[in-house]
């Protein structure tokens, strides 16, 4: 007779089955990528803050311009972004999403929403 890896209970059923259940079979899995779980959903907390942040700005036309101090104090992550497009230009925008943003001189941001 086999048992349940996760609480040790006699397992009924096929030869190859691990766990007597499908809440142990869960509680086993979430013990397993405990760490790796913890660490998405924190750098998803900080993408889903940013892109927050970048679609409150008052666009027009697509484009909004704000100060690289306002977002940082609304709690924006700079560190933070899912990638990076170079345009034919040169020009370098990071974005989070489809919001995207390029660093400016004299501390601006220059925020543009992709459609």
């Amino acid at each position: 007779m086999e048992t349940c890896i996760e609480c040790g209970e006699k397992i009924i059923g096929r030869s190859d089955k691990k766990f007597c259940n499908d809440a142990c079979r869960n509680s086993y899995n979430n013990k397993q990528n405990k760490d790796s779980s913890n660490l998405m959903r924190t750098i998803n907390s900080k993408l889903r803050k940013n892109f927050k942040i970048l679609s409150e700005q008052n666009f027009v036309e697509g484009k909004a311009k704000t100060s690289k101090n306002k977002l940082t104090t609304a709690g924006f992550d700079f560190e933070y972004f899912t990638n990076i497009k170079i345009y034919k230009n040169g020009s370098q925008y990071f974005f989070v999403y489809d919001y995207g943003y390029k660093l400016l001189e004299d501390g601006f941001v220059l925020v543009v929403r992709k459609d």
